[in-house]
């Protein structure tokens, strides 16, 4: 009697004892033994491991209605065994795919400067608490500037790993991030973004260009609600990305104002989401079960200085639901490569590397590519000469994976927002300066019309374009939808039908999506 309640790349959980049409029956304690066997055995023979999540024990009188009894471990209140009482099971199932060593989950760390960011990723992936004055942050930061002033300015990314049995793979115990990774069955890696305004675009470009499955949006316990949560959190909605909200610094100040603020803004028309405030660790596997599905929004209040519902945290990680299923991973596999350039480094002794995120195929050592688009549109070969993963050396990168690339020679005008595509492609590929897309103003104080200029975000592209046309009587205003007509305004880009975009310029912001591109041609540059 086994239900599926969710499902993702390599896991799924199973509720043993509950009907399909979701009533707790209950298995009795001999059943349950053997029906927990029988799933280990066929874990087993598929390679798989199995974690009893929770259980949850019945009373058989009152199995028919679904209420649950008071005891925990099979024995009545009063001290005597009861054989009537019957038991639900939830169970954690991970398969690891044969091609991969773990299972990776994308987490964006979100927030407005000063809620902790940094110094919260620092306590989970070091394993050692904050000394309050912020510690703990400086493992995170990339640049001398940012050690100095304590806040963000860059995209940095660290690891933290879970082993078969859910136990915490950190640097508490590892010295290096391969050591995480060949420990590691499930690897969240954090992509630690800027909270300031003037790096919003940062931020942004985070956020579309490594698609992360979840977010982590970051709230100060001290200082509420600000106006870069609020950004911050708009950002996520209008992207579609799941997400979830730590409560920080709650040893300093009691997190209720806090809490209500966030629900109020949670259950808002613009949000219409269902905050759920974690406890204990029933609420986690509440949260992580049905966190995509209901529209849930967990709520964790923790503390780096004490270590306060830290351990709440990292259960909820531990199951938290990868973002593409293992059949969408291995159509995408099948497609021709497409890497998408976010960053570019000059290594001495190594030459041109690039980091950035693989949508579509399969990268190896050797493979030849083709990069642009250049100024004039065009795209050149190249060779991959090595890659690493996680800061590791790996000989192969898969689709829906990021990693950093060192190619053949160097490329002369290499910027961010560049692709490396399969030189497989049946047609030879141009970048493009107008496109067209189905666009939504989220607000805009005014109208907007024909020659409204505005920073778009595509996947990794981030330039300034032009509203040419406008397929509007009148303009478009906020909550309006139109079609839209845009020039990139300083050289070509790889932008495909489909692809979602967001643009903004102040307080302006819209989401879209592109419905024609029109190839570039060098005679109409400029």
């Amino acid at each position: 009697m086994k239900w599926r309640l969710r499902e993702g790349q390599g896991e799924a959980i199973y509720e043993i004892g509950v009907e399909d049409n979701g009533v707790l029956a209950g298995l009795s304690s001999s059943e349950m033994t053997a029906s927990l066997q029988t799933l280990r055995q066929m874990a087993l023979s598929l390679g798989a491991t199995t974690t009893v999540l929770r259980e949850r024990w019945l009373d058989d009188v009152d199995s028919d209605s679904g209420s649950s009894g008071d005891s925990l471990n099979g024995n009545s209140v009063d001290g005597t065994t009861d054989t009537h009482q019957r038991k639900v099971v939830e169970v954690l199932v991970r398969k690891v795919p044969d091609d991969q060593h773990n299972i990776e989950v994308r987490v964006a760390v979100m927030g407005s400067a000063d809620a902790g960011k940094s110094t919260l990723l620092g306590v989970l992936t070091q394993g050692q608490l904050d000394n309050g004055r912020g510690r703990s942050r400086l493992n995170m930061f990339r640049h001398v500037h940012e050690v100095r002033s304590g806040r963000t300015s860059s995209i940095s990314h660290e690891i933290l790993g879970f082993d078969a049995q859910g136990q915490v793979v950190n640097y508490s115990e590892m010295t290096t991030a391969e050591e995480i990774c060949e420990n590691s069955t499930k690897l969240i890696t954090f992509i630690d973004l800027a909270g300031r305004r003037k790096y919003l675009r940062t931020t942004v470009q985070g956020l579309t260009g490594y698609s992360p499955h979840h977010a982590m949006l970051v709230v100060s316990g001290s200082a509420g609600i600000v106006g870069m949560t609020r950004e911050h959190l708009a950002l996520a909605v209008a992207l579609d990305v799941p997400f979830f909200v730590v409560i920080t610094k709650t040893d300093l100040v009691a997190p209720n104002d806090s809490i209500n603020s966030l629900e109020t803004v949670l259950k808002s028309a613009g949000c219409r989401k269902v905050p759920l405030i974690v406890q204990n660790e029933d609420d986690v596997i509440t949260a992580g079960s049905n966190q995509m599905a209901d529209n849930i929004v967990p709520i964790f209040c923790v503390s780096n200085v004490s270590g306060n519902g830290l351990q709440l945290l990292t259960r909820f990680l531990h199951v938290l639901p990868p973002g593409v299923s293992l059949k969408e991973k291995e159509r995408l596999e099948q497609e021709p490569c497409e890497f998408q350039i976010d960053e570019t480094f000059r290594v001495p002794e190594v030459g041109t590397v690039i980091g950035g995120l693989l949508t579509k195929g399969v990268i190896t050592e050797g493979t030849k590519l083709q990069i642009g688009p250049f100024n004039d549109g065009s795209f050149n070969p190249v060779v991959v000469q090595s890659i690493h993963r996680n800061k590791a050396p790996c000989r192969v990168v898969r689709a829906s994976q990021s990693a950093s690339l060192s190619l053949s020679l160097d490329v002369p005008g290499l910027r961010t927002g560049m692709v490396l595509l399969s030189t497989e492609e049946e047609e030879k590929p141009s970048g493009c300066l107008f496109f067209q897309a189905t666009v939504f103003v989220l607000f805009h104080s005014t109208t907007i019309k024909p020659g409204f200029q505005t920073t778009v975000h595509i996947g990794n592209v981030r330039q300034t374009a032009v509203m040419e046309g406008i397929m509007a009587t009148n303009g478009i205003h906020t909550n309006e939808n139109a079609s839209v007509v845009f020039r990139f305004t300083r050289h070509p880009e790889h932008v495909k039908v489909g692809m979602r975009l967001l643009f903004r310029e102040g307080c302006t912001k819209g989401i879209g999506k592109i419905t024609q591109v029109f190839p570039f041609l060098p005679s109409n540059a400029g």
